[in-house]
């Protein structure tokens, strides 16, 4: 039996990695889009524009143009005297949001009283704006603190803030253990999903059901090579992230491997299931994408899951990007313990033995 299984093994590698544009497409597309992906899918949010109305002519209102100037994630201030230019200039998307300074707003500080600002934002890009008008409110509290009495600092209550895991809040740090589950998802999704698809329209399918291999043997056979494609891959993204990225590596290797085979199983079982029932490569790669982009989507990587609506939360749980998310940032970032690599390990574990058992019950259809 192994010695059948260790043919198809080659035979499967043979396949995959004979053709001299199958193996620039799986060693150097995945690279570029770790590179690629870790610099675009910044969560910061920087280089804005912002346009001010100030109708104060105090010399508070212009300190705090001056400190909305100096802020690093700013790129240009507009000034303005009109209410209708701000609306042309957010209407425009020239801005992505502007601040309106009210007229007595220096008489209000220096009195003691609350000065009256305006920040209109850009609910187009409601997640920038959001940050934006962090980031001014940070600004214009920093203002308020700076010119409060000493009576009143005594009584106002100091935070400090402790990043826990990432101090600095680099996003590199969250986005680049994020991608090294996405891209494996990518390219054991598409591996596996080419391989029944191109065995029926080279027309070895058939020959393949025909011979001595069992359905357990054929399985073994087409799930070993993306496997060993997609630890491939892990080990360069680790590799590269630790030495080129300089992200701290926490954990244990020996979880984040462990936990790493049950997720590419239970990703290769999915793109063996794709591949079953499609007829040719084509639809195998549509396949592919329908199952990945929801999966991204509902992994918890650009939003919480929690603030998902609840009908849409228990979908997550047969999404196993969700668990080894868990893992790989877990085992980069905090040194996850056991105990919590095996809590999301078993769902891997379940959604590998269903998703195999289906594509096995479809080979042994084509079989009867």
């Amino acid at each position: 039996m192994w010695g059948r299984i260790h043919a198809l093994i080659i035979k499967e590698l043979l396949a995959i990695l004979r053709d001299p544009r199958g193996r620039l497409v799986i060693i150097v597309p995945p690279i570029l889009q770790l590179f690629v992906f870790s610099y675009a899918a910044t969560l910061e949010v920087t280089n804005v524009d912002i346009a001010v109305l100030n109708r104060d002519s105090g010399k508070w209102g212009q300190e705090l143009i001056q400190r909305i100037e100096g802020a690093p994630s700013f790129r240009r201030i507009q000034r303005t005297d009109e209410q209708k230019k701000v609306h042309e200039l957010i209407d425009r998307q020239e801005v992505i949001a502007a601040v309106q300074i009210g007229p007595d707003f220096s008489r209000a500080l220096e009195a003691g009283r609350a000065g009256e600002v305006q920040v209109i934002l850009d609910g187009r890009r409601s997640n920038a704006s959001q940050i934006v008008a962090g980031y001014l409110n940070q600004i214009i509290a920093r203002l308020a603190a700076d010119l409060a009495t000493p009576r009143q600092l005594s009584a106002a209550v100091t935070i400090v803030p402790r990043n826990w895991f990432n101090p600095n809040l680099t996003y590199i740090w969250f986005t680049v253990p994020s991608l090294v589950a996405i891209i494996a998802l990518l390219i054991g999704l598409i591996v596996t999903a080419l391989s029944v698809a191109r065995e029926r329209e080279l027309g070895t399918f058939d020959q393949l059901m025909v011979s001595p291999l069992r359905t357990h043997e054929i399985l073994i056979g087409k799930l070993t090579p993306p496997m060993l494609i997609g630890l491939f891959h892990i080990t360069i993204y680790v590799l590269t992230a630790v030495f080129f990225f300089e992200i701290p590596l926490r954990g244990s290797l020996v979880l984040l491997y462990g936990s790493a085979l049950f997720y590419l199983a239970s990703v290769v079982g999915i793109g063996l299931f794709i591949s079953s029932l499609s007829m040719t490569q084509q639809q195998a790669i549509l396949g592919a994408f329908v199952f990945m982009v929801p999966a991204v989507l509902l992994s918890g990587f650009a939003t919480p899951i929690e603030n998902m609506p609840d009908w849409l939360q228990p979908v997550t749980y047969v999404n196993p990007l969700r668990y080894f998310l868990v893992v790989v940032k877990g085992v980069f970032l905090k040194d996850i313990p056991l105990s919590e690599v095996l809590h999301n390990t078993i769902p891997l574990a379940l959604i590998a033995l269903f998703t195999l058992s289906a594509a096995a019950w479809l080979f042994r259809s084509r079989l009867e």
